[in-house]
């Protein structure tokens, strides 16, 4: 079994905002005729790709407490850490762009930190880029702050990468996912 995790912050009031990235990239893997289970601080669903069985899930732990969900549900299903991959937003990224990395550091974003926290950092992530923060705003409101609708365009279509990208990495590998998309989107 492989664990996707998008990383965001519950609540309506946090819908489509750019620190909702990683869940707004995990729902285009959901199946939409099966609902999410509420279990460790996380809503899941399990789903099949390709041959694989995969368990999605989101945080509901809030952003910077992420690792409080991850850290149980690897454990409850006993998921290696070389077996989870991370989606999440990225300010350092222009909206439209993507970064695949097979482990490394937070680069910033809290809800990494506090995965690498809990778990260590032998993990795969995505990166999706949000936008760089102006300098005329504080970053904690860009992050919560609703995509414009030049850039909800971009992301939009920024989103129909994540199932070939995620299967991509079941069959081939990190490497494989970091020759295709670390690099303009064709």
């Amino acid at each position: 079994m492989y664990l996707i995790v998008g990383l965001g912050n519950p609540s309506s009031q946090y819908e489509n905002t750019r620190h909702n990235a990683g869940f707004i990239a995990v729902d285009k893997l959901a199946d939409p005729n099966t609902t999410w289970k509420s279990e460790h601080k996380a809503l899941t669903q399990k789903i099949k790709i390709g041959s694989e069985e995969v368990l999605i899930a989101k945080p509901q732990t809030f952003m910077n407490r992420s690792g409080d969900a991850v850290l149980p549900l690897l454990s409850w299903y006993k998921i290696p850490l070389n077996r989870m991959i991370v989606l999440v937003d990225d300010v350092q990224l222009d909206c439209g762009r993507i970064r695949v990395r097979g482990k490394g550091s937070h680069g910033g974003q809290n809800g990494l930190r506090d995965i690498i926290e809990k778990v260590g950092d032998s993990f795969s992530r995505v990166r999706f880029g949000v936008g760089k923060c102006p300098p005329q705003w504080d970053l904690a409101d860009w992050v919560l702050s609703k995509f414009t609708k030049e850039d909800a365009v971009i992301f939009q279509s920024t989103l129909k990468h994540v199932s070939p990208l995620i299967s991509l990495w079941l069959s081939k590998g990190i490497e494989a996912c970091m020759d295709r998309y670390n690099g303009p989107l064709d």
